[in-house]
């Protein structure tokens, strides 16, 4: 028996069907279209590539999309600066600073300059507090995309065993808070972890973010958990050409298909999950500003 493909593409699509949705009713019956201010320093062609995304699919969902570009030598104050303004533009209920920033400016500082309420990344100190204390704050997007996909495919979570490997600020450690929320019986785990495998196995759910390509085997795995692989990847695949390179994820997929209940692919799996969420943070910030119901099944 094979796992169940859980297809994030799909999902996502939906999900950005529901945020549509929630933007035409708030256009409709408010007069209030959301807005989403992403800054960009530098020329990070990656980052270049996801803001360009980010700005299309908030379009298409009918929201305001709006975009700053810095020289890669700006100033920290220059940022700042521009980080007030947007905080103080009613018009702008989602700020977003793409990360990484080049080396002279400080994350955490610029982060932490950002209006909490606007902060639909979730990586503000505040947003952090919040969710460690089982608070409403704004959630950072690929753990919430995790965790609607995981509601979406067993309903309630109440009492499974979940192991996160990694213990990052971005997915790791939000994502285990999650999880606590949705009452799972939660375990950290990463490299430093004794008996690492024999942690996983006895895991109903399974997050992977830990960054190593392909590093949790099939064997790791209890038959018929959940696997959700957050990890991105390029190896080296000289069987499609010299110099080219694939896309893996933390997990060997080929070896857990075989004895997980349900798996993420990557491609496709979490990944489209992050601007979806993106989009659906965007929503609830504009609904709690304007003292609105949140949309439902787009929050944690």
């Amino acid at each position: 028996m094979t796992a169940r493909i859980l297809d994030g593409k799909a999902f996502a699509a939906r999900v950005r069907g529901q945020v549509a949705e929630h933007v035409a009713r708030l256009k409709a019956d408010h007069g209030i279209t959301p807005g989403l201010a992403v800054v960009l320093v530098g020329e990070d062609p990656a980052s270049e590539v996801y803001v360009r995304s980010k700005g299309k699919m908030t379009v298409e969902v009918g929201m305001v999309s709006v975009e700053h570009k810095l020289a890669a030598s700006a100033a920290q104050a220059d940022l700042l600066a521009l980080i007030h303004r947007l905080n103080s533009d009613p018009a702008v209920h989602g700020i977003l600073v793409q990360l990484p920033l080049p080396d002279h400016l400080d994350e955490d500082l610029v982060i932490d300059a950002i209006d909490p309420a606007k902060d639909v990344d979730g990586f503000h100190i505040s947003n952090v507090g919040l969710l460690g204390t089982g608070q409403k704050s704004m959630v950072p997007c690929t753990p919430l995309g995790c965790l609607m996909m995981l509601r979406d495919y067993h309903g309630d979570l109440t009492g499974m065993d979940a192991v996160v490997i990694g213990r990052s600020n971005i997915v790791g450690k939000p994502m285990a808070q999650l999880l606590l929320g949705d009452s799972c019986t939660v375990t950290i785990a990463h490299s430093r972890t004794r008996n690492l495998p024999e942690v996983v196995r006895r895991a109903d759910i399974v997050v992977a973010a830990v960054g190593r390509p392909q590093m949790v085997p099939g064997d790791w795995i209890k038959p018929g958990a959940t696997v959700i692989d957050v990890g991105i990847n390029r190896m080296d695949a000289p069987e499609k050409g010299e110099g080219k390179t694939r896309l893996v994820g933390d997990v060997d997929f080929d070896s857990c298909v075989q004895v997980a209940g349900a798996i993420t692919p990557v491609p496709g799996g979490v990944g489209p999950m992050t601007i979806a969420c993106l989009l659906a943070n965007t929503v609830t910030a504009c609904c709690r500003a304007n003292g609105l119901a949140e949309p439902e099944g787009l929050t944690a």
